[in-house]
């Protein structure tokens, strides 16, 4: 996590690793692509990005990256099953050690935009 409170992406992404930043620069794109309207924030100290009272999250941790698409997220229960963390639902951690599933994240992010699930 950041050493310090970040005050936009920018700043969340820039106190990572290279190699970290990369990803989370691929995640940042793909969330921007599948939902254009939204707009980025920082909200309880990770990247956020919102659409009307929507929220998605995402953030940098030592061994993953996580996505916190929060609730509803039965739709994509099977394809989203080898990602769950430990005593999760629907926050879904993605390691380091794999590619990012941007496709699998792109229907997520849009599926939960379009049905306005906080």
């Amino acid at each position: 996590m950041p050493s310090k409170k970040p005050a936009n992406i920018d700043e969340y992404i820039a106190d990572f690793p290279a190699e970290t930043q990369a990803l989370l620069e691929q995640m940042r794109a793909t969330i921007k692509n599948a939902v254009p309207d939204a707009h980025e924030t920082i909200s309880y100290g990770m990247p956020a990005f919102k659409l009307n009272s929507v929220s998605i999250w995402f953030a940098a941790y030592k061994k993953h990256i996580g996505l916190y698409p929060m609730y509803g997220m039965d739709k994509f229960k099977d394809e989203m099953e080898q990602y769950r963390g430990k005593g999760t639902k629907d926050t879904l951690q993605f390691t380091y050690d794999k590619p990012l599933p941007l496709e699998l994240i792109a229907k997520i992010v849009k599926y939960k935009m379009e049905k306005g699930q906080s």
